[in-house]
């Protein structure tokens, strides 16, 4: 085929999905001699072409150059852009977010295999490259690691094929247009839509352009072109089998072998011979040391090509020996069970989207392994290679997920509707096209240890296409298990999947799916959806693992923020989501689901989910711990144990020491704990912690804490003589004075409306004065599943509740104000708030509430108080670090922390509510000068301090809308609803605890003040 003539015909056939596209095959790498391959320099039989290429935007295909590909053809009047990259990062286009639906919706009226003709935004490369002379007399191929979506490839003027699927590579053979004495001519024209877009309708940002590296590559006339490592396990997972299959191209050759261990010392060898381009090697190795995500133990097979006894090609190829087979309807590593403690990954970046850098998977890893995960699905395609390289050596398991998904063909605004357009289904024209992918990403990524899972793709309806996808993974691959969450969908072809993989599902539901005998094991392909402040009830499911066997873990949706760095009007940098570039249909912000926000700072959801992840559970009692080692293969005494006993700010004992538990076993470990009775609190933390550094620690790096609080054998009674004091009633106010402190409430307001310490005025403004208020900003889960709208009535009455009545009592030794709020519902509810000002001018409030049936759930019981923005270091004892929720606090611990204000608003990227801290037992609020108030509560309280209140919190939209701090708003509250995170996007689940509005609640806590 020399030249493309029907461009729209070749990219609305599904049938054609490639030209003269080379074969996939496995991502060794290859060198001329051994001592290179171990080395690892830059291949000599590679050359990159990255780097700066002429370009040229066209937004359709009837506006694209024609003979731009030509050697004459003009060029003058391109741009320039970079290679690897998106264009609509570099200036072309725009960055278009949508979910399900498809970008074209609302613009044309499509089906598949058909694609937008008035608006497909065409990319036109152009590039010059000499070969290098040391090629001469061998071939000359190009790689593209990965296009999005569809690109056709001229060299020197002459068509060289198309190719389609996004995130595999496509290679062509250059060998006969090329020239070999001088310059040569590379042109390539990318299509944003092709019939491959039907296939991807992945949840994100829809980009187009050469993203992924491209190089030039050659081969020795005798080459190894394929190779696939097995590595099947004997008597008793102690000794293995190393099984590799060559293909081979070229003349007649010997391939000798040598498996090295981490030592560099030989643990097998042996040698096989190529006949007619097939070789199979087979090595024996005694007490192999076996990898996994705990021990990512890795060998080095060294192979040499040899013709004629002359070496004419080396390869160094890692090998990691494990087997993962399911035993007894469970899946097992190395006969271990495994749960999966595990994230959904996008490949993204803030600034490159999907050309991430190497050392953002860098990061990534290190990252991931740091915080207690072992497992990483690749949602919803594959990754560069270089991902799973690390994975392997860092340890981290595997679903590697086939570029495919459909999900605006069958699911419309949350209905399911199998149609004729629904793809691929069992229609035939599509069976090849997505056995190509399957094939493409099999084929590149079977040598890494660390995919254990093939994934058939992601919410791509199912039916008889899917099932052969699934049987061809099995054919090729049996060393594999196969994944496919979308038979819950649809049960034609149950056995697509070997394993029950759902989405969201509540604790009930896998409950009562693995009580009716299931024939398969039971996980969560995404769970605990990790949408602005979520995360929430993931204690419930980690609770799952110890109570049934075939209960194997989840994958958290998802990984990083999918947000793109853009400007506000000011020219100020921000962190943009769908419909920020004018992308319309989109939506929204449901493409920042991130454990982490884009830039790569760390969430502080993170500390909940390490702390659910963590691979001990430490239970402290008496003078030990009860642990539970959740190990597969590592033993407690590869680590060190810590613990201290505390006394408010301080630790009162300490020590360390190491012990022994065997994987998979619970034990009671002696600490010699002794912790004497104490008038005052006391807590006991026990952790765990890495003996050595590792790649991605250092050492006395912290993997797992518990911890016991131990309650005061007596509170302080503490009686104090009545100082002198003033109360002043006049016709509008009431006030009371004594030494340092003034408090006055004013009776047609019904609040406070001055509060000084020290002739400091504390009170910035009068409708955050200390009022009830049951209203929080809603977060994102909360506007998913319409909290705001449920719950409205209890935002009225945080803003507009009223005073009916107002009584003062004189006091002997202060002065009591109560008022009874009218709080504006439906039906009538009240709220009444009893302050006592005592003569050292501690305010002890109580705030009152009588259950009312009929109304809706509250989002908080509490008061809020706004004091000057002076006051911006907050102190308290409670859980923390970070921000904790009602069902959020595991992986928190209770101690003594401060902060600044400010930095309690978490950037989520809508802004919401954050910022909460429970079990506080006090805070404090000061300025540079160590002025400010104290609150402490009867019980723990749940409280925030941040520069904004609720309301202005949820006014804005982004960041930048906030308005400048004037304040610091004290949200003090005797419980917050739960922020959520397993389906409560779409629905409120049980989780979430909501506050009943039918019960009645009734709390007390003390402002006093904070003096240097």
């Amino acid at each position: 085929m020399q030249e493309m003539k029907d461009i729209y015909g070749l990219l609305t056939d599904p049938t054609v999905f490639e030209v003269n596209r080379l074969k996939p095959h496995s991502d060794h790498r290859y060198y001329e001699t051994l001592d290179e391959a171990r080395r690892q320099e830059s291949m000599k039989w590679r050359h990159d072409l990255n780097g700066e290429w002429l370009f040229n935007y066209s937004e359709n295909l009837d506006s694209r150059p024609i003979g731009f590909e030509t050697l004459d053809g003009d060029c003058s009047q391109f741009d320039k852009i970079q290679v690897p990259g998106h264009i609509q990062l570099q200036g072309y286009d725009k960055p278009h977010y949508v979910n399900t639906q498809y970008p074209w919706d609302g613009h044309e009226e499509l089906k598949p295999p058909y694609i937008p003709t008035k608006y497909n935004p065409t990319a036109s490369y152009v590039t010059y490259f000499e070969v290098p002379k040391e090629w001469d007399g061998q071939k000359v191929c190009i790689s593209f690691q990965g296009v999005e979506t569809a690109f056709n490839v001229w060299c020197n003027g002459t068509y060289v094929g198309y190719s389609e699927d996004s995130f595999t590579p496509s290679e062509f053979d250059l060998t006969e247009v090329i020239n070999r004495e001088g310059q040569n001519k590379l042109a390539v024209q990318v299509y944003k839509w092709s019939t491959g877009s039907w296939l991807e309708d992945q949840d994100f940002w829809r980009l187009s352009g050469i993203f992924r590296d491209v190089y030039l590559y050659t081969t020795p006339k005798t080459h190894i072109e394929d190779l696939f490592v097995k590595t099947p396990l004997h008597h008793n997972y102690q000794d293995a089998t190393v099984e590799v299959d060559f293909t081979v191209s070229g003349e007649e050759a010997t391939i000798t072998a040598n498996l090295m261990d981490a030592n560099h010392q030989v643990a097998a060898s042996g040698m096989c011979h190529v006949v007619d381009g097939r070789a199979r090697l087979t090595l024996q190795v005694e007490n192999a040391q076996l990898w996994s995500a705990e021990h990512p133990y890795l060998y080095q097979l060294e192979l040499e090509v040899k013709v004629n006894n002359q070496v004419v090609e080396a390869i160094c190829q890692r090998v990691g020996i494990r087997e993962f087979k399911m035993i007894n309807k469970i899946m097992h590593i190395n006969g271990k069970r495994v749960v999966f403690r595990g994230v959904n990954r996008h490949e993204f970046s803030a600034t490159y989207g999907r050309s991430v850098t190497r050392e953002e998977m860098e990061w990534d890893v290190k990252f991931l392994k740091a915080h207690n995960f072992n497992s990483v699905r690749t949602s919803h395609y594959p990754n560069a290679s270089y991902f799973y390289e690390l994975c392997d050596e860092y340890g981290l398991y595997v679903i590697d997920e086939t570029n495919l998904e459909t999900h605006g063909t069958w699911q419309r605004m949350g209905a399911v509707e199998c149609k004729d357009v629904t793809i691929p289904n069992g229609r035939p024209e599509f069976l090849e096209i997505i056995l190509d992918r399957a094939k493409s990403m099999l084929e590149r990524d079977k040598n890494h240890p660390s995919i254990v899972i093939w994934s058939c793709g992601n919410e791509s309806y199912g039916g008889e296409n899917l099932y052969k996808m699934s049987q061809y993974f099995r054919e090729r691959d049996e060393t594999r298990l196969v994944h496919y969450e979308g038979v819950f969908w649809d049960r034609r072809f149950n056995e697509t999947s070997d394993m029950e993989s759902r989405m969201y599902a509540k604790v009930e539901e896998i409950k009562e799916f693995l009580d009716n005998q299931p024939t398969k094991p039971f996980i969560l392909c995404e769970y605990t959806h990790a949408m602005g402040n979520s995360n929430g009830g993931m204690d419930r499911y980690i609770a799952l693992e110890d109570e049934y066997d075939m209960y194997q873990g989840g994958f958290i949706w998802d990984y990083i923020d999918q947000a793109l760095w853009s400007k506000d009007r000011n020219g100020n940098p921000y962190l943009a989501f769908g419909g920020d570039f004018g992308d319309q249909p989109t939506d929204y912000n449901f493409c920042v689901n991130g454990i982490i926000y884009a830039d790569r700072t760390i969430s502080p959801k993170i500390q909940a989910i390490k702390g659910a992840y963590q691979p001990f559970m430490i239970e402290v009692k008496g003078s030990g711990a009860e642990i539970y080692n959740k190990h597969c293969f590592t033993d407690l005494n590869e680590y060190v144990i810590k613990w201290q006993v505390e006394e408010g700010d301080v630790v009162v004992v300490k020590g360390e020491t190491e012990a022994s538990l065997a994987p998979l076993t619970r034990g009671f470990i002696e600490l010699g704990i002794d912790v004497l009775p104490s008038a005052h609190e006391q807590v006991v933390t026990v952790s765990i912690h890495q003996k050595e550094a590792t790649l991605y620690a250092e050492a006395g790096h912290e993997v797992a804490f518990g911890q016991q609080v131990i309650e005061p054998t007596q509170k302080e009674n503490i009686s104090r003589e009545i100082k002198s004091f003033t109360i002043a009633e006049g016709d509008v106010n009431v006030g009371i004075n004594g030494d340092g402190f003034e408090v006055i409430f004013a009776k047609n307001l019904g609040r406070i409306v001055s509060l000084k310490y020290d002739g400091v005025e504390y009170i910035h403004q009068p409708n955050l004065s200390l009022m009830p208020s049951f209203w929080r900003a809603s977060t994102d889960n909360d506007r998913g599943n319409q909290a705001p709208i449920r719950m409205a009535q209890w935002k009225l009455a945080s803003l507009y509740a009223f005073h009916e009545s107002m009584d003062i009592h004189r006091h002997e030794d202060g002065l009591e104000v109560i008022f009874n709020y009218n709080l504006n519902t439906m039906p009538i509810s009240h709220a009444m708030v009893t302050y006592f000002i005592n003569s050292y001018g501690q305010i002890r409030v109580t705030m009152k509430y009588d259950g009312v049936k009929g109304l809706p759930n509250m989002f908080k019981f509490g008061m809020d108080l706004a004091i000057p923005a002076d006051f911006d270091t907050l102190t308290w004892r409670g859980f923390g670090p970070d921000e904790t929720y009602a069902d959020r606090e595991f992986g928190a611990r209770l101690g003594t922390f401060t902060n600044k204000v400010a930095d309690n608003v978490a950037q989520y990227v809508i802004p919401q509510a954050c910022g909460n801290h429970t079990g506080v037992r006090f805070a404090t609020v000061t300025n540079e000068l160590g002025q400010g108030l104290r609150i402490s509560g009867d019980v723990p309280l749940s409280l925030s301090a941040l520069p904004y209140s609720a309301h202005e919190l949820e006014a804005a939209y982004h960041h930048y809308e906030l308005p400048l701090v004037h304040k610091t708003v004290l949200s003090i509250n005797l419980k917050e609803m739960g922020v959520g995170g397993d389906d409560s996007w779409g629905a409120r689940p049980e989780p979430c605890f909501e506050i009943p509005a039918d019960q009645s609640y009734e709390y007390s806590f003390t402002i006093e003040a904070v003096r240097p």
